[in-house]
């Protein structure tokens, strides 16, 4: 896609350097391999069999080069706000008057965890939609992920210095007056702070969850249950899907609160150490009903995972945990709802709260939870399917959901020195 005239920046392709690509390939093939006797089902972790099939894939058969290919073909900016490395990626939008609107995501993402919905948000009409409905996407890599890096000069960095940097970005360097955004995981915390601190220069907020702003604040954050015993006298079927549920995040959320950088340390060495870690997330988190290539190819994991390893980006992606602790959110101001900003939710089935089935119990369950009276809800929807990254795996949903949100929530003041 060309660059406009009228954007205030010159786009700068990404190119990985093939001495890194180069290096890449020999790490893979000097892996040494653990004995994973016994885990043919994966009961201890990631499985060597299926490791092992993937990492002979990168190593003889994927091609950064056509992947390169296929995310340069959207602009890619790289700047310094407030001097902490952005690179974002950008498709302007094609309608009578786009909304400016920022898409964060989280960890174990990356920027292109967004590609299927960054046309469709775009340019709505080539997709059958109303072209009133367009937005000039601006997709950033997080400080410390992918091409925004390194980040030596910053080792606090967290999900709410992010929406300060976000902010700085859009008003400053691209000079619009007012946006949306829109994030999930990580990118739900940086865009709730936006919609808390920022409200009034925001169209709104639509986000892939509800959470708290004080989620990473306390002693315990470490521990997903809370320090919280399993009631008793759970139905069985309700006390096996909260323990599943557990199992499901909480080895990552207490090894990046309690000590990121041991686990960097081997993951910044190790291609294959690196690529164990983030696909069991991958694997973990989303609805692939028992075959992880139905949501992501051998190609689109690869992808995801060299764009952490070129950039050596593990260590500091996975710091934002302990740096949501170590500097906790507070509070811009008193008011309530504590995120002022019109705010869209969607809610997939695969992450249902243990005991909770249906659409329609998943929004009454989180209405009646302590999360619901933080935000200004306006559009709140649930789906049967779906599971953590919602816009790679539900993309269509994604995109309708974001677009009621905004709809009669817009009105675009193009950035300063542009027509």
């Amino acid at each position: 896609m060309a660059a406009t005239a009228r954007f205030p920046l010159e786009p700068a392709p990404l190119h990985v350097p093939d001495a890194v690509l180069d290096d890449l390939k020999v790490r893979l093939r000097l892996t040494r391999w653990p004995d994973d006797a016994g885990n043919e089902d994966g009961y201890y972790g990631v499985s060597r069999r299926y490791l092992q099939e993937l990492a002979d894939h990168w190593l003889h058969h994927y091609d950064w080069r056509t992947a390169e290919a296929a995310i340069n073909a959207y602009e890619h900016y790289k700047v310094t706000v407030q001097g902490v490395p952005i690179h974002f990626m950008r498709r302007p939008g094609v309608g009578p008057d786009p909304t400016p609107l920022i898409l964060t995501h989280g960890w174990p993402w990356t920027f292109w965890h967004w590609s299927k919905v960054v046309d469709p948000l775009a340019d709505p009409a080539a997709f059958g939609g109303d072209p009133a409905d367009a937005f000039d996407v601006i997709v950033p890599s997080l400080p410390g992920f992918g091409f925004s890096t390194p980040l030596p000069d910053h080792p606090d960095m967290n999900f709410w210095k992010v929406a300060d940097l976000w902010h700085a970005l859009m008003t400053g360097t691209l000079g619009y007056e007012k946006y949306a955004a829109g994030g999930c995981d990580v990118g739900a915390l940086v865009t709730g702070q936006l919609g808390h601190k920022y409200a009034g220069e925001l169209h709104g907020i639509h986000i892939g969850s509800g959470l708290k702003l004080t989620f990473f604040n306390g002693d315990r954050a470490w521990d997903l249950s809370g320090g919280r015993p399993i009631p008793e006298g759970l139905p069985e079927p309700v006390h096996r899907q909260l323990v599943a549920y557990e199992r499901r995040f909480a080895v990552h959320l207490a090894a990046h609160v309690l000590a990121p950088s041991t686990l960097a340390h081997g993951l910044s060495d190790s291609p294959v150490g690196l690529l164990a870690w983030i696909l069991e997330r991958w694997a973990n988190w989303s609805d692939h009903h028992g075959d992880v290539e139905s949501v992501f190819s051998k190609d689109d994991l690869l992808t995801h995972a060299t764009i952490f390893w070129v950039n050596n980006a593990i260590g500091t992606s996975m710091r934002y945990y302990a740096n949501a602790n170590r500097y906790p959110w507070t509070p811009s101001h008193d008011r309530r709802p504590v995120v002022e900003a019109p705010t869209g939710i969607t809610f997939v089935g695969y992450e249902n709260p243990p005991g909770v089935t249906g659409t329609e119990q998943r929004l009454q369950n989180w209405l009646a939870s302590d999360r619901a009276d933080w935000y200004n809800h306006v559009n709140l929807t649930a789906h049967d399917s779906g599971g953590h990254f919602i816009p790679w795996e539900t993309p269509d949903a994604w995109v309708d959901d974001l677009r009621r949100t905004f709809r009669n929530r817009r009105h675009t003041t193009p950035p300063r020195g542009q027509t």
